[in-house]
């Protein structure tokens, strides 16, 4: 059978508007971006995990923790540069010296997962023969409100105020991983394509990291709950 070279690929700029030096902040003891690797480095099925940075100092903590590195141009690290631009740029770093099949495309905001995440969410893909997938959250839409010109519209019928149950399953995005076929990626240049699948987890585990609160709130899980 056919080897799969995968490639976990850890997307973590140095500049941060809601917390500076986001990626390098202590979370349970150890900076942020460690966790990533760590999940990373755990999986059984996860070939090679790097890390690519605009930042000395996230390029040194990198090293440090068993990543390899690649050293991001500062045009692909601005506030408007893109996650799929910066994959891009590294997966065709990382072509130079390695074959890569497919990424698992990591970010480091999502510090808590279980250890069999990543495999876990490999094997789904191969067995349902996915080109890309998403880490997911189930997700309560019932009684959503949308604000338009200054006023609040409701998205469902305030008339007929349905049940939870009939509402169906929603799902969401939460921005921990990705999983891709590199060479589609390379032709389609965005993360989602093709036959197209999720990987869900337990809300907590889905939780980001943008605002020292969220920080506060990541660090008390691990405290409280994860011991």
């Amino acid at each position: 059978m056919h080897k799969k070279n995968i490639h976990a690929i850890i997307l973590a700029r140095g500049g941060s508007k809601g917390i500076k030096n986001k990626n390098l902040i202590l979370i349970n003891k150890k900076p942020l971006i460690y966790w990533s690797i760590k999940h990373s480095l755990e999986s059984k099925k996860i070939s090679e995990t790097w890390v690519s940075s605009d930042n000395k100092n996230i390029l040194n903590v990198a090293k440090k923790y068993g990543a390899k590195i690649i050293i991001r141009p500062k045009k692909l690290a601005t506030d408007k540069a893109t996650s799929d631009k910066a994959w891009e740029h590294a997966i065709k770093f990382i072509s130079k010296f390695n074959k890569i099949d497919y990424v698992v495309g990591i970010q480091p905001t999502s510090p808590i997962r279980a250890k069999n995440d990543f495999d876990e969410a490999l094997k789904k893909k191969f067995n349902k023969n996915y080109d890309s997938m998403f880490s997911a959250n189930d997700f309560e839409t019932f009684f959503t409100w949308s604000i338009k010109n200054k006023k609040v519209i409701p998205k469902y019928n305030i008339n007929r105020r349905p049940r939870r149950q009939e509402l169906g399953k929603t799902i969401l995005e939460n921005g921990s991983f990705y999983i891709f076929n590199a060479r589609l990626f390379l032709k389609y240049k965005v993360r989602l394509f093709g036959k197209i699948g999720f990987y869900l987890m337990k809300k907590y585990r889905g939780f980001q990291i943008d605002t020292p609160e969220d920080a506060y709130f990541i660090n008390s899980i691990f405290k409280n709950y994860l011991k």
